[in-house]
């Protein structure tokens, strides 16, 4: 396991691809993003330069598998204030889009620090209206007292065990053999420093961070969805020679208990019973908003059970444009229940509705048999879902039957 993926991901490889693999994926994506053939991604062309400088390093690469990026930094593992343009220059052999690699020699500059990511749920109805949310957070700041340092003035110093690079060698026998490993320093707990306890900050203890809980604005502008993302640039947990990341609000979208939404359109389930379907009337569609919308079935436009129609832009508003979407409504028929009426009244029916299609009369050498439609029970219904989805009924049976004792046969 490795101790997290980031660089392997700038290069979209996996920690188990070979050293190959890693030096195709850096060629393309170099190729992609280079400055003088895509000008707005030189930042990105700096990360996948320096996700390569490491990656490509044997060495250099077993210690960010072990320790992550913090380690690299302790190691003195980081571009070392390589220009990118040099790396692709001596990958490419210089000359590629007119820059050559001859450009000006930049310093990566200091690391930086995680983005930290919150998911915020949110209804329906507030991604319809819009609204401003508001969202505590805890992170890391540099402590104000000691302005970062952890104690006072000289009171820092490098760890005399480890040199400040935060890890130890150590040496284990193992039989006739011996095994060198490296491992956090104990010394200093991988800081790669020592405070003398007399003059560590009181603020911090000698963190040189505290906590802090910060209420941020989320503005929910219309139309967002699940999914999408709202970024607080440099909000994120604060170190010492760390730029820090962002804070990454991600939209949670609510279930619906009456509407379900495809994009920017919405979908609605109607019930009505059969003499709206057959003879026209009105329903009531309450909407995300303060509307209740007044839907106006025809006489005579005979709703079908399951039928959907369409009413135009009553959907979703689209995300910036607030283009509205459309609402579609699937109508479910409610018939009436056994024995509603009189023998009388189902004569006066025939005589209003389209005549009964002929039963096709029966072929010669076939003889008719008289059958009646039963009710179907539970254990018909159960049996009739098992075989939609495809399970053996003998098979559900036992299974349901075995008792807590029953296993299977050991050979």
């Amino acid at each position: 396991m490795v101790k997290e993926t980031r660089l392997y991901d700038l290069l979209g490889v996996s920690p188990s691809d070979s050293d190959s693999d890693i030096k195709k994926a850096y060629r393309k994506m170099a190729l992609k993003y280079h400055p003088d053939k895509n000008p707005d991604a030189g930042e990105k062309f700096k990360e996948i330069s320096h996700a390569y400088e490491i990656l490509s390093d044997s060495e250099k690469r077993e210690m960010y598998d072990r320790f992550g990026e913090e380690g690299l930094s302790r190691e003195g593992g980081g571009m070392g204030g390589m220009d990118p343009n040099d790396l692709f220059a001596q990958f490419f052999g210089g000359g590629m889009f007119g820059g050559g690699g001859g450009g000006r020699r930049a310093n990566a500059g200091p690391r930086r620090g995680r983005d930290m990511v919150h998911a915020l749920s949110v209804t329906l109805e507030n991604l319809y209206k819009g609204k401003t949310s508001k969202l505590q957070v805890t992170k890391e700041i540099i402590c104000p007292k000691c302005d970062g340092k952890g104690g006072k003035e000289g009171a820092v110093k490098e760890c005399g065990k480890c040199h400040g690079r935060g890890i130890e060698v150590v040496i284990r026998q193992m039989g006739p053999m011996v095994q060198q490993i490296q491992q956090q320093c104990r010394g200093c707990g991988g800081a790669g420093e020592e405070i003398d306890p007399r003059h560590k900050c009181k603020e911090c203890n000698g963190s040189k961070t505290i906590r802090q809980h910060k209420q941020l604005e989320v503005n929910i502008d219309r139309g967002m969805k699940d999914g999408q993302k709202i970024l607080f640039q440099g909000e994120a947990n604060q170190a010492p020679g760390v730029v820090p990341g962002d804070i990454v609000i991600v939209i949670d979208e609510k279930e619906h208990p009456r509407f379900k939404r495809r994009g920017d359109d919405l979908y609605y389930e109607a019930d009505v019973d059969l003499i709206t379907a057959l003879a026209g009337g009105n329903i009531h569609i309450q909407h995300l908003d303060d509307r209740v919308l007044n839907v106006a079935i025809l006489p005579g436009e005979s709703i079908k059970p399951g039928e959907t129609k369409m009413i135009e832009g009553q959907g979703m508003p689209s995300y910036r444009h607030h283009n509205m979407g459309n609402l579609f409504v699937k109508f479910n028929v409610r018939f009436p229940e056994p024995g509603w009426t009189s023998e009388e009244e189902i004569k006066k029916l025939e005589a209003i509705l389209p005549a009964r299609q002929p039963v096709p009369s029966i072929p010669k050498g076939h003889h008719q048999e008289e059958v009646v439609l039963s009710t179907v029970d539970a254990h018909h219904q159960k049996k009739m879902q098992a075989d939609e989805d495809g399970m053996d009924e003998d098979y559900e049976d036992a299974h349901n039957h075995a008792g807590p004792g029953v296993q299977c046969a050991q050979q």
